[in-house]
């Protein structure tokens, strides 16, 4: 049998705080006798003191402090879900994940996710990213409540509504070191299997994983993000394709060396995705939000690395 109460532990914790049973009758709006029964009853429940009388003062005892340190916990919980609730009937999600392809940077949100916590009815909003298969996975999986930028044509099988955001264009790179900066006519399968790719791996955990790019027998190095990859394809470890706008500075400023390949990597549209037949007031507006504020392009660019130093080229 339960012997504590949330009622129990506001009236120890308003009493301990007001240091009089009268004190905190006044603040719980109850008759003092109300109050040395609900403690009475509580002592003699947990067969335990919980205040010292000092005539009208009363402090805990080490009992009480113990039982008020850990009853605050609850206290701030029980208010923490009655809050929730009362923003599950208000239509605002308590939660809202929002999910994108790592090749974007969610900073690119801030002035979205500003003029969002303007108008949240205290919903927290937790931002994820995934690759390739597994961003469109993580909202079939309910990891996600929007996707806000899914690379590729989601998965078969429904059971999402998705719109075009834009579209993300890229660029075949090698650094200045790496032999196939060298040379000079359009590369083809005999002179990219020679070599090694690099690849970002699909985080996908069920559905099928996607791979983008890469020739049979191909040399792989396997990392888990574009920005890893960037960054070993700019470390001279490997090619491959890069969003253009990724590598657009690097180009310019003679980080990368940018080749005209056979096979070029056409562009990808990124999508916005929701599970069909969900409905909340954080949902609705973060996807009005996105068809308005073109999220894209901000995202792309500012996954943009600047202000590094030019390393010295080969022939």
């Amino acid at each position: 049998m339960l012997r504590l109460s949330l009622d129990a532990l506001l009236t120890v914790d308003t009493i301990a705080r007001r240091g009089s049973f009268s004190a905190a009758a006044k603040e719980l709006y109850r008759v003092p006798s109300t109050i040395s029964y609900t403690v009475s009853k509580l002592e003699d429940d947990l067969g335990v003191q919980l205040f010292e009388r000092f005539g009208p003062r009363v402090v805990l005892t080490p009992a009480g402090e113990e039982l008020l340190k850990e009853g605050r916990y609850l206290l701030k919980a029980a208010g923490d879900l009655e809050s929730r609730v009362r923003r599950v009937a208000s239509g605002w999600e308590t939660e809202f994940t929002v999910g994108m392809d790592s090749a974007l940077a969610p900073l690119g949100l801030q002035d979205d996710i500003r003029a969002f916590y303007e108008v949240a009815d205290q919903t927290r909003l937790r931002i994820v990213r995934e690759a390739l298969s597994g961003t469109w996975e993580s909202l079939l999986d309910r990891r996600v409540d929007l996707l806000v930028g899914a690379a590729g044509e989601g998965p078969s099988g429904g059971g999402y509504t998705a719109e075009p955001l834009g579209t993300m264009s890229f660029v075949f790179v090698v650094a200045p070191s790496h032999p196939l900066a060298r040379v000079r006519h359009r590369l083809g399968k005999a002179e990219l299997t020679a070599h090694r790719a690099v690849s970002v791996a699909d985080s996908v955990r069920l559905l099928q994983a996607r791979t983008v790019g890469l020739l049979f027998g191909q040399d792989t190095l396997t990392v888990p993000d574009m920005q890893t990859k960037y960054e070993f394809q700019l470390a001279g470890l490997g090619f491959g394709f890069l969003p253009e706008a990724w590598a657009r500075a690097d180009i310019a400023a003679g980080r990368l060396v940018q080749k005209d390949v056979e096979e070029p990597k056409p562009d990808e549209t990124l999508y916005m995705a929701w599970r069909t037949g969900e409905e909340g007031a954080a949902l609705k507006w973060w996807r009005e939000r996105m068809r308005t504020s073109s999220p894209v392009e901000r995202m792309l660019a500012l996954n943009c690395p600047v202000d590094k130093a030019t390393p010295d080229t080969a022939g």
